[in-house]
Parts: C-alpha cells; structure tokens; sequence
C-alpha cells in the first residue's frame, strides 16, 4: 500500500485497526523483554545500580527527539504535498513527545543527583531539552488556541520546521560545549562503548519504546480522525438546523 493509498483516511483507519493488535501485543513482548535484561543487568563499577536508570533515560530522550522529526516531516507535508493526513499525524505525535521529553528530564535529573550532586545544571545539553520540552507545550497550545483547523494546521507546521533548528543543537551539544552530560557512547563514529550487558538491554528497550511510541501514534491518529469527522458532522447538523431567511 502506497502513501497515496493512505492519503484516504478510511483506507488509513482499515489499515490501523488492523496493526494496532499486532503492534500492542509486540511492543508489550519487546517492553517485558528489556526490563527484565535491564533488571539482570549488573551494577555499574562507579554508578552502582543507578546506572539502571540508563534503561528508560536513553531511549526516552532518543524519542524526544525522533518524535519532532516526524512532526517536522508531517510539517512539510501539510506546506508542501497538503498530504491530508500530515496534520492529523503531528497533532496526534505532539503530546507524546513531549511526555518522553519531560520523562527524559526527570529520569536525567534522577540519574544526574547521585552522579553530579545536583538534579539541575545549566548546561546546554540540559538547557536545550528543557526548551524542546517547552516548545512541544507551546505546539499544543497553539493547536488548541486557533479554532479554524486549517491555519492552526499551517501555523503549527510553520513552528515545527523552525522547531527543528534545536535537534542538531541537542544533539551536538556535548561536542559543542564543555558540559556535565557524557559523549555519545552508542550512536558514534568509533562504535559503541558500552558493554554488551548494558547495550543489548538498552537497544532493546529502545526498540520497545520506539514501537510503543508508533502503537500510540497510530490509535491517536485513528481517533483524530474520528474527532474531525464527528465535529463535520456536527457542523452540518447544526447549519441544517438554521432557520431559513425569508
């Protein structure tokens, strides 16, 4: 099936209500799996079993991230293809991005008290995820302060693309700048530099909060669907019920 195919909201929702089952019964199988690893995981020689912490962190901030790429993708969509389902797409991701963003601060906060001796530091790796998080609050807002869907859409897709200017920031800051956050030690030129016990329990639950992340998005983007196609019909009810101008 083309993305063509699924420009057609109902072809979308078939689709959808197919996979979700599916996709809910993996993400549950792969989420147990990690957890489980990340629990028989040994401590860290210096971090001791706060290091365990890394397990939800990790992938949580990967998808802070990864989300507004999507939102920014959806973004050219609804600019430049007016692809239908673009907006429902980065409406539906914007409050799951910023619940893995606001987790990825608190579980860094977390980790950081036993490690730096503060749950805060303003640094710009800190700094910038703070303002991703706000930005994704501000997107939501923004979504709900305009009552006309079709420029709340462009003003959205607008903010997102400008947006994005922050991911390489987060992403290159502790290369940047001298900062309390550590280097990359998975995704890096020179390989990974964890050990296998940590890795593999880390790409996994990697792998299981990036499912659970498309198994959310797509029941979101079903009921978005659903949402606009209820408020359509409540539109035309309601101008069928006018009184007539004699």
């Amino acid at each position: 099936m083309t993305l063509l195919n699924l420009a057609n909201p109902t072809r979308f929702l078939t689709l959808a209500q197919r996979l979700l089952p599916w996709l809910a019964a993996l993400t549950a199988i792969l989420l147990v799996t990690g957890l489980t690893l990340a629990a028989m995981a040994p401590d860290d020689y210096q971090q001791g079993a706060t290091v365990k912490i890394m397990f939800v962190h990790v992938p949580s901030a990967w998808l802070s991230m990864f989300v507004w790429g999507v939102m920014s993708l959806s973004a050219f969509g609804t600019l430049v293809w007016r692809h239908p389902l673009a907006d429902v797409a980065a409406k539906a991701a914007a409050p799951f991005g910023a619940a893995f963003t606001f987790l990825a601060l608190v579980t860094g906060s977390l980790w950081g008290r036993p490690m730096w001796g503060t749950y805060w530091e303003w640094d710009a790796r800190l700094t910038s995820m703070l303002i991703l998080f706000l930005m994704y609050l501000g997107l939501i807002a923004l979504w709900r302060a305009v009552e006309d869907p079709s420029r709340a859409a462009r003003a959205c897709a607008i903010f997102t693309l400008v947006g994005a200017i922050n991911l390489p920031i987060i992403k290159f800051s502790v290369d940047w700048w001298n900062t309390l956050h550590q280097p990359a030690s998975v995704i890096r030129s020179g390989g990974p530099t964890l050990d296998k016990s940590f890795l593999i329990p880390l790409l996994v639950m990697a792998i299981g909060f990036s499912l659970m992340f498309i198994t959310l998005h797509l029941a979101a983007m079903r009921n978005e669907i659903l949402r606009r196609r209820i408020r359509s019909l409540q539109l035309l009810q309601a101008s069928q019920q006018q009184p007539g101008v004699a």
